[in-house]
């Protein structure tokens, strides 16, 4: 196989593998899978902007996408849980007077 030809297939899996993760990010029922998901697919991206020659905008979306950006849903993810769990206890409580 040509060089060309290799680097076709290989932007045609990177292509598909990152559709991929964003259809699955979105679909996720699960707030903190789909977090994870969409770190996955944050680091995936910045490996398509480094295949596009764009090193300062792979990097940037390697930092503040995926890094920043997804610890910061995560808090969030993990917050919701807790607020859901104290709402679920506040109910059992209303409902046992």
């Amino acid at each position: 196989m040509s060089q060309p030809a290799l680097l076709l297939a290989f932007d045609i899996v990177l292509l598909t593998t990152l559709l991929a993760l964003a259809l699955a990010a979105v679909l996720s029922p699960e707030p903190r899978r789909a977090v994870m998901l969409f770190i996955a697919f944050g680091l995936w991206l910045s490996l398509v902007w480094a295949r596009l020659h764009a090193p300062d905008v792979a990097l940037a979306e390697a930092a503040i996408g995926a890094g920043l950006g997804g610890a910061l849903m995560l808090a969030a993810a993990r917050r919701a849980a807790r607020a859901a769990q104290r709402g679920t206890a506040r109910r059992a409580d209303d409902g046992a007077r």
